[in-house]
């Protein structure tokens, strides 16, 4: 590990004095190119150059310890190696981290995509209280919701609906909620008080407008609609909205938000390349199918990632055994704490998997 900081190390350095050539900044694609890659790599030689200097001093307190003959300075000097010894295995252990392979995608937009599943009218309610927990998470993070599409119930609820987030690092916060999300409660309609469970799919998506996928137009089938809003109410009376079928893989979009059919169709092409995109991804490495099933599934209440018992104010991550009880605050977008673990819980995941290697 020591070896290859040593080398990121001279990287970082030899970038920085790249980015301060003159002739390479008129180049403004390399020079950014390298800004970036510079920027990636210093909090890493910020830590090992914090190794470095803790590694020292603990070296030279060895040294002091040979010739020094006087009891109180000798105990200090060893209480000095000992707390050296602390610190460096704290910061070995946080440049493992910084050293796990980054997610690409992570610092990218993200889509995503709700449907109601088992429950009927409760799972519909479910799937749009949902939508709102996510659009104040990402109001907290000061991020902007863009709305591509839904089907909308007479009583409020979303039979299914997409949405983009927008913001750095959204996906890298967001990409852990794919999967069936259950909730436990007693509907306003139960006369009886009886617990219902319902479901409702997510899937989540990072958006590669730039990426290279290759569409053929014959393989497209689009169709055109009029936009329509939550309650039946039409958004206008053209037909604006847009569904794009990529006949090959079956996979479908539609885009209603914006007036204008282009704007609609570009929308929905973007969409249809982010999908496309962790198709093809998933194809290469052979899980796609797997992958799409532990994310969407079939919205069976048997299968699950995350539980909302609402008379208990408990949610509960399956995946990582965590229960909360703050379900109330939880539905208002205060889903930092959980997104935190499970982070930590993927960094330890790859952690243990490194050590295997």
């Amino acid at each position: 590990m020591i070896e290859k900081l040593k080398e990121m190390k001279q990287k970082y350095i030899d970038l920085t004095n790249k980015i301060a050539d003159s002739t390479i900044l008129q180049d403004q694609q390399l020079w950014q190119k390298y800004v970036k890659e510079h920027a990636s790599l210093a909090p890493i030689v910020e830590k090992y150059d914090e190794y470095v200097k803790v590694e020292k001093d603990m070296l030279d307190a060895q040294e002091m310890a040979k010739v020094e003959t006087d009891p109180e300075m000798l105990a200090m000097l060893h209480e000095e190696q000992l707390s050296g010894k602390q610190n460096l295995k704290k910061i070995e252990d946080e440049l493992r981290v910084l050293l796990l392979p980054k997610d690409e995608n992570d610092e990218k937009n993200v889509i995503i995509e709700l449907r109601a599943g088992a429950g009927g009218d409760e799972a519909s309610l479910f799937c749009a209280e949902l939508k709102r927990m996510y659009s104040l998470y990402a109001e907290k993070n000061r991020w902007r919701i863009e709305e591509m599409d839904g089907s909308y119930t007479e009583a409020g609820g979303i039979k299914d609906c997409s949405f983009m987030v927008i913001g750095k690092n959204a996906f890298r916060n967001l990409k852990f909620e794919g999967g069936v999300h259950r909730v436990q409660r007693v509907p306003e309609t139960e006369s009886q008080g009886r617990v219902h469970t319902s479901t409702v799919t997510v899937a989540v998506l990072p958006e590669t407008p730039n990426v290279e996928i290759e569409i053929n137009e014959k393989d497209l089938q689009i169709d055109t609609y009029r936009s329509g809003g939550a309650g039946g109410q039409h958004v206008n009376k053209t037909e604006s909205a847009i569904r794009i079928t990529h006949i090959p893989t079956g996979i479908i979009v539609a885009c209603q938000d914006e007036r204008s059919q282009v704007k609609n169709r570009e929308k929905a092409m973007n969409w249809l390349k982010s999908k496309l995109y962790d198709y093809y991804q998933s194809q290469a490495e052979k899980e796609y199918g797997a992958m799409r099933r532990v994310q969407v599934g079939t919205g069976d209440r048997s299968e699950k990632i995350r539980t909302y018992n609402f008379p208990q104010n408990r949610v509960t991550d399956h995946r990582i055994n965590l229960t909360m009880y703050n379900l109330d605050q939880f539905m208002n977008g205060d889903i930092e704490e959980m997104i935190e673990a499970l982070q930590v819980a993927d960094q330890q995941a790859k952690l243990a998997a490194s050590d295997e290697e």
